[in-house]
């Protein structure tokens, strides 16, 4: 593996693939959403990585993409696995299954790109500037506005918001060791291999915890496959290559727009109100990213 680090890529393209990523992270609640009446969370996204693991090998294989060589190399694509893969998606959908409302989980993982900017510098040795941290707050600010209305306390055990920290903790730590340890690794076979790891896992806790039966609905196949290709498959594969080429805390700024596509997603297709509270996050939180991607005065 090659010590250097991949080029930084240019602004429009940065911005066509952040665009790309915002709008597929955006579904993972509705998938969730979609699948929960039918399976448990375990049994949901053991299914979801069996399909992603099995389609993504296949595809290593037909296009003869490049496998790590060394063994500490897996050890180093499992780790995010475990993290970005795992314990991120157990502690969210777990959550959101035990009661915890969408908004108040929207909120834990929003911190996110504020703890990936104050732990960027001594981990990544990336700065960020006045300018960025503005910004930064902005968009936790935005987002807030966002999902102000589907704020609820008390409807879940303690638990569940102990899971939603968990998850927050490991998506945090998750990118900022894919973004040291795994950013010069053949894309294709990483995703594959961490996949791999979580599909393992999930079907391990599934048959611990859970009864494995699923209604096999037509809605549950849809949230089922969109989850396993469009979110475990693309949408990794563009975040993880936004983290390589461009700073850390830049790109998981991106998650400050997942609420607001998600909310503009349900007054579409679903036919929800979007009070002028939320508008008004939404114009707030995208400014707030442009300060943060625009530059580092």
């Amino acid at each position: 593996m090659s010590n250097a680090h991949p080029a930084p890529l240019s602004p429009p393209i940065f911005a066509s693939l952040a665009a790309v990523f915002v709008l597929f992270w955006s579904t993972g609640f509705v998938a969730a959403k979609f699948g929960f009446p039918y399976a448990e969370p375990f049994t949901f996204l053991g299914t979801r990585f069996v399909i992603a693991s099995a389609l993504l090998f296949a595809l290593c294989f037909a296009l003869r993409a490049k496998w790590p060589r060394r063994l500490r190399d897996y050890g180093h694509i499992s780790v995010t696995g475990f993290l970005v893969g795992s314990i991120y998606l157990i502690g969210v959908y777990y959550g959101v299954f035990l009661g915890v409302s969408i908004g108040v989980m929207a909120l834990i993982v929003g911190l996110q790109p504020l703890i990936t900017g104050a732990l960027a510098g001594p981990f990544l040795r990336e700065s960020v500037s006045r300018r960025q941290w503005v910004g930064l707050a902005l968009g936790f600010g935005g987002l807030s506005l966002v999902v102000a209305e589907k704020i609820a306390l008390g409807e879940a055990v303690w638990f569940g918001y102990v899971l939603g920290l968990m998850g927050l903790v490991a998506i945090t730590a998750g990118t900022l060791y894919q973004k040291k340890f795994c950013a010069n690794f053949d894309l294709r076979t990483t995703v594959a291999i961490q996949n791999g790891v979580s599909c393992v896992l999930m079907l391990v806790l599934a048959s611990m915890f859970e009864s494995m039966e699923v209604s096999w609905t037509g809605e549950y196949l849809f949230a089922l496959l969109w989850s396993a290709v469009v979110l475990s498959v693309v949408a990794m594969m563009v975040f993880y290559y936004l983290v390589a080429r461009g700073a850390a805390t830049k790109v998981t700024s991106l998650i400050y727009l997942s609420p607001p596509t998600t909310a503009a997603m349900g007054w579409l297709v679903f036919d929800e109100t979007l009070a002028a509270l939320a508008i008004a996050g939404m114009g707030v939180a995208m400014v707030g990213v442009a300060m943060v991607s625009g530059g580092r005065r």
